[in-house]
């Protein structure tokens, strides 16, 4: 027990030396970028406006960054496409960098990071001129090197508080525990027992109460059932639903066979009782369909090949553009080359509909998706109406639909994501999800390192 006390002492203490390092190291990294925000704007002046596109050469972006102090110079034309660099060569696009994103939406933008190319931290901060985007970068310290620096600071004090702590801990801990064994004592011999310092006032309640925490336990079991019971309500839920859609067509269905049957209907009047009855079977198939093909996920045990995503991920895009229009919502696509995943075609082409289908459907008019396929990851962001947080954790759970108006229209039985949950897991792959209510959502697949593009088979 006095060890237990000694230790729990440097324990807090430790902690609290750490957390304050933390917070300290935090505080100071903030303030850097802040400042060094401030003169980025100032370095910004000393861009010629006057020179045209024809004139943002790698020469004129050196020159800048000497005059700069060697500040990173990078030009770009107005959709982010480079055009030089005065210590990059890479001519790959910028325009998903989140300063370029905002420069192009804002005016201007900020952002810090590790760069990509070069592999050092900098701050970017871009500007939209006319027809073309001005970035100037500048090296920081990251928030590793910050605390890799303070480590010898904060190893000194460690030893110092663990000499300080063990020692008062050692000489107080046998005052402490004299109240605490006189209290075991008369627990052993009474009923209720009352502590002699107050600081022994909750152990006493413990033994005190030692009935109202059989109560709880009881309370809890009742809780976990109630748990079984809202499952089985789901269930319940789901089967409702599901009866309620099918009962629909099933009922359009024979009301119109009936009055076929019947002779009832003739002419114009009965070929369009035949259209609705075939209409009603096809809605009636595709929810079938629906279900069935979510059960058989488990069962496929199909051998997988390559697959060129790079083509699936087009080709869904081109067949969503109908639905990207009526909703009028802006599509903002990085696919890189032939990239190329071990799965299946049918497995892909679902993952990504799904989730394209879905960032289109719950998106507000006039909003945009982002598309970002490399071989590393897919990601997709929507600035649509997004996941209130109680339901993040229920988002890939089958038949839930976030805005219950949708159940069972448009294909959306709350099925979608469950079915993209259920082909990542079977792939290994790994399925994220960052949202905010009102301001939209992030979808985002890891590949693993398994995954290569065309120019790695090469």
């Amino acid at each position: 027990m006095k060890k237990r006390i000694m230790w729990m002492g440097f324990a807090i203490t430790a902690i609290a030396l750490i957390v304050f390092s933390v917070i300290s190291a935090e505080i100071y990294y903030r303030r850097s970028l802040s400042y060094t925000e401030r003169y980025l704007r100032g370095y910004m002046a000393a861009f010629d406006e006057a020179r045209t596109m024809e004139e943002l050469t790698e020469q004129y972006a050196k020159e800048l960054s000497s005059a700069l102090g060697g500040a990173r110079v990078t030009f770009l034309t107005a959709e982010g496409v480079f055009l030089a660099d005065s210590e990059d060569e890479d001519d790959g696009s910028r325009a998903m960098r989140p300063e370029v994103r905002q420069a192009i939406a804002e005016g201007e933008g900020f952002d810090a990071r590790t760069s990509q190319t070069l592999g050092d931290a900098f701050l970017y901060y871009c500007r939209r001129f006319d027809g073309y985007l001005v970035r100037i970068a500048e090296r920081t310290q990251s928030m590793g090197t910050i605390y890799l620096d303070a480590l010898p600071a904060v190893a000194v004090f460690l030893v110092a508080d663990a000499l300080v702590c063990l020692l008062l801990s050692y000489l107080s801990t046998g005052y402490i525990l004299r109240p605490l064994e006189q209290l075991t004592r008369d627990a052993a011999l009474k009923k209720r027992v009352t502590p002699s310092v107050p600081e022994l006032a909750s152990f006493a309640d413990i033994v005190n109460r030692m009935n109202e925490d059989a109560e709880a336990r009881v309370r809890e079991i009742a809780d976990e059932r109630e748990q079984v019971v809202r499952a089985q309500r789901s269930k319940d839920e789901f089967i409702a639903n599901v009866t309620h859609e099918m009962n629909t067509p099933l009922t359009s269905i024979r009301g119109f066979s009936e009055l076929l049957a019947s002779g009832g209907l003739e002419g114009e009047r009965a070929a369009r009782a035949a259209s609705t009855i075939l209409t009603q079977s096809e809605r009636l198939q595709s929810l079938v369909a629906s279900i069935i093909n979510y059960s058989e996920i488990d069962s496929d045990d199909l051998p997988v090949y390559e697959v060129d995503a790079s083509r699936i991920a087009r080709e869904t895009l081109a067949a969503l553009t109908p639905e990207f229009r009526e909703k009028k919502v802006v599509l903002l696509s990085e696919v890189k080359d032939g990239v190329i995943l071990m799965s299946r075609q049918e497995r892909v082409t679902e993952i990504f509909g799904n989730i394209i289908r879905n960032a289109i459907r719950y998106n507000r008019e006039g909003g945009s998706v982002s598309v970002l396929l490399t071989p590393a990851e897919f990601t997709v962001s929507d600035t649509g109406i997004g996941i209130a947080e109680e339901n993040l954790g229920r988002i890939f759970d089958r038949f839930f639909t976030v805005d219950k108006s949708h159940n069972g229209k448009n294909g959306g039985f709350g099925l979608g994501l469950s079915v993209v949950k259920k082909l990542c897991k079977k792939q290994g792959w790994t399925l994220t999800v960052e949202s905010k209510e009102g301001v939209g959502s992030t979808f985002r697949i890891g590949f693993g390192g398994a995954q290569r593009t065309e120019n790695d088979k090469k």
